[in-house]
């Protein structure tokens, strides 16, 4: 009985206050005006595509990436082979990207192979602009346009914009989706609004100069993940007020679902793994507060399962965590061109509770695991 006190007063006090940030999240999410692409782009950039073991992705990839509109100067595109024992390299040889192939570089010994991958590419791109994007995913045609012409009218050194997670049939598909557009909607209204620093990599642009002024990965790269927002976190340092969201279902990327359970598990403990490393402050209070309101609706749901009484407390947990996120995520749903799962919304809220608490508490223990590779 104490305990069920202890956990509902905390609960309704986090509660609290994580309404009222989804609220602040929705009213800047709503008020976003989506950017129009302009033609006449003509900078040089140069797009960056980390991949290991993606022959059957990189050639649509790479396509997307020819059939760019608006810009006046062709792309270049680097992809940085990360010791494949498949024919990545060949197929994007085979529609004339440059490759670079990390086993032929001089490399000390690393974890953060996806950041090794990028700085190469760097290394040996021309273009004024770097663009990174994830060999698994499909640009649209007027990608470049939107975030050269976002970066020019907002005099950005920095830029993310919008990743969707394309659905399937499954469950498990279907729920990646949705949660990852919830997580997308965070950063458009973060990111937006200046609040606090969040991207994707799968969507991500800099100045050139900017990523050396900060020295690139260095001193973020004793860790796996984090080619994206710890990036940016170094950036928003050295330029505060620079960073921009490219709000622009022009600028949307799509990318695929894990297969797997294990894989969808893998992924989101790789990506919890670098909250501690977050400066910013807030950020980091935010993430605590969502990881504890979920322990204590995973607390529900365990005494709900030793003792049917409390079964009611679970439910009206749950009912109350999904009515103070319905309007905000019916909002990115809409956004995403996603709203048929918003019917899903409210019977995988249990899931969600889950796998944050899951991904959340053994992101911050043990190895990590990347493209195969057991990494911290």
């Amino acid at each position: 009985m104490i305990a069920l006190v202890i956990i509902s007063v905390l609960f309704f006090t986090l509660l609290v206050f994580y309404t009222i940030l989804l609220r602040k999240y929705n009213k800047i999410f709503i008020n976003i005006k989506e950017y129009e692409p302009r033609n006449g782009a003509g900078v040089k950039v140069s797009v960056i595509i980390p991949a290991r073991n993606e022959e059957k992705n990189i050639g649509p990839c790479i396509d997307a990436l020819n059939r760019q509109v608006g810009i006046n100067t062709k792309p270049e595109i680097i992809v940085v082979d990360d010791h494949s024992d498949d024919n990545t390299s060949s197929v994007a040889l085979s529609r004339n990207a440059t490759v670079i192939n990390l086993k032929d570089e001089s490399l000390e010994s690393t974890v953060a192979f996806k950041k090794m991958a990028i700085a190469t590419g760097i290394k040996y791109s021309t273009g004024d602009i770097i663009l990174t994007t994830d060999a698994d995913c499909i640009v649209p045609h007027h990608w470049i346009s939107a975030i050269v012409g976002v970066m020019a009218d907002t005099r950005a050194v920095m830029v993310t914009g919008p990743v969707r997670m394309m659905p399937s049939n499954t469950l498990l598909s279907r729920f990646q989706a949705l949660d990852f557009a919830i997580l997308q909607g965070i950063t458009a209204a973060s990111v937006h609004s200046g609040y606090h620093d969040m991207s994707s990599g799968a969507n991500l642009g800099y100045l050139k100069n900017a990523f050396f002024e900060v020295k690139g990965f260095e001193g973020i790269d004793d860790i796996a993940t984090g080619d994206d927002m710890l990036l940016m976190q170094k950036i928003s340092r050295r330029f505060p007020g620079r960073i921009s969201y490219v709000h622009s279902r022009n600028a949307m990327v799509d990318t695929q679902t894990e297969p797997t359970w294990a894989a969808f598990f893998r992924q989101r403990i790789r990506w919890s793994s670098k909250a501690t490393r977050y400066e910013d402050k807030k950020i980091f209070r935010i993430l605590m507060l969502v990881y504890l309101l979920n322990l204590c609706v995973a607390g529900f749901m365990v005494m709900a399962f030793v003792s049917p009484v409390h079964f009611s407390f679970c439910l009206a947990a749950l009912m109350l965590k999904t009515l103070a996120e319905w309007s905000f995520v019916d909002n990115i749903l809409k956004f995403f061109s996603l709203s048929p799962l918003m019917k899903l919304f409210p019977f995988v809220q249990p899931l969600h509770v889950v796998y944050t608490v899951v991904s959340g508490t053994f992101g911050q223990f043990g190895k990590v695991e990347w493209k195969g590779r057991k990494v911290k």
